[in-house]
């Protein structure tokens, strides 16, 4: 609990000034059980003190174990620090998790260097608590309270399998590491996951031929899929080396240029069908649609436009229990 002497207030104030100590102790009440009151008075503190602050950009990062991620971002940190010295970045890092205790196995995170001291750059690790998609249970809401004090959120999830899609949803840009020759493409085209990310990454590109030969037949899958892809044009493919040093820079360069947002009433409805499926199953969502259909229809009968302007996670959420309280009953 967040006790008297150390109030939510001077927590938030301290935490949007950058102290790493205090915004880790708000990441971790976020990350306890119900935490419905204290995320409706975090977020409420976090629009009085910083009402007009634009959110941060969300970047995900995705890939195969052992394409180098892990590596690949503590490269970025470094150049962000020169590259970009009036801005800030947090990271969360998800990891695999113990089948015995659930904790976290943070062997990868040996290879991710960073400054310590540095209030511009912030390192958060979470276990995956064995759950698929590649995300923690609660990285949405951490995400949303760190994108309110950084500039940029980095967002490193477990390797992936087949269908383990999920940061894609929360992040406004979105990328795919593979290794050279892994014969990743083929698997990604038939699961789907090509469809995904707005760029994509071949890392370890030390040899030269290797990365040409990957290049070529990443663009040529990609070209499989290029009509069902956003506006039908390829998306951009980084070739980049962390021994060597090539690539990453030209790779920050484009996420510190990227100007578009995704829509957050969509990212919203989708994180609270998820929350709704684990917690009340299908049935559940039978019963939400049910009052999803009702509310959005009065909603487009007042603004046939627009709809409703901007969804708030947890006012939908406690109006989602009550529903569904009152069925049960």
């Amino acid at each position: 609990m967040i006790d008297t002497k150390e109030s939510l207030s001077q927590l938030v104030s301290n935490a949007l000034q950058g102290e790493k100590y205090p915004i880790a102790k708000i990441i971790s009440k976020i990350e306890t059980e119900k935490n419905l009151e204290f995320r409706e008075s975090l977020f409420q503190e976090l629009s009085l003190q910083n009402p007009d602050t634009k959110e941060g950009l969300t970047i995900g990062i995705t890939g195969t174990p052992g394409a180098g991620k892990s590596s690949l971002l503590g490269e970025l940190c470094k150049l962000f620090l020169d590259f970009a010295p009036d801005k800030k970045m947090a990271i969360v890092a998800i990891d695999p998790s113990s089948n015995l205790s659930g904790g976290s196995i943070l062997g990868d995170r040996t290879r991710v260097t960073l400054p310590r001291r540095d209030t511009r750059i912030y390192f958060r690790s979470q276990p995956s608590q064995l759950e698929l998609g590649g995300l923690n249970p609660y990285t949405y809401h951490v995400i949303r309270f760190l994108r309110r004090i950084f500039d940029y959120v980095f967002i490193e999830t477990v390797g992936i399998g087949q269908n383990e899609i999920s940061v894609s949803l929360i992040s406004d840009l979105s990328f795919l590491v593979m290794q050279p020759l892994g014969g990743d493409q083929v698997q990604f085209m038939k699961s789907g996951i090509m469809e995904v990310p707005e760029a994509f990454i071949i890392n370890k590109c030390d040899e030269e031929s290797l990365a040409n030969s990957s290049y070529y037949m990443l663009e040529s899958t990609l070209e499989f899929i290029k009509d069902i892809l956003p506006n039908q044009s390829l998306p951009p493919i980084f070739k980049t080396s962390v021994t060597k040093r090539k690539g990453i820079e030209e790779l920050l360069l484009y996420i510190l240029q990227y100007q578009k947002r995704k829509d957050k009433n969509s990212e919203t409805l989708t994180q609270l069908t998820q929350w709704i499926r684990n917690e009340y199953g299908r049935w559940g969502i039978s019963i939400w649609e049910e009052l999803e259909s009702s509310k959005w229809n009065q909603a487009v009968k007042r603004n046939p436009l627009g709809g409703i302007h901007k969804l708030k996670y947890e006012e939908e959420e406690r109006k989602i229990v009550s529903f569904i309280q009152s069925k049960i009953k």
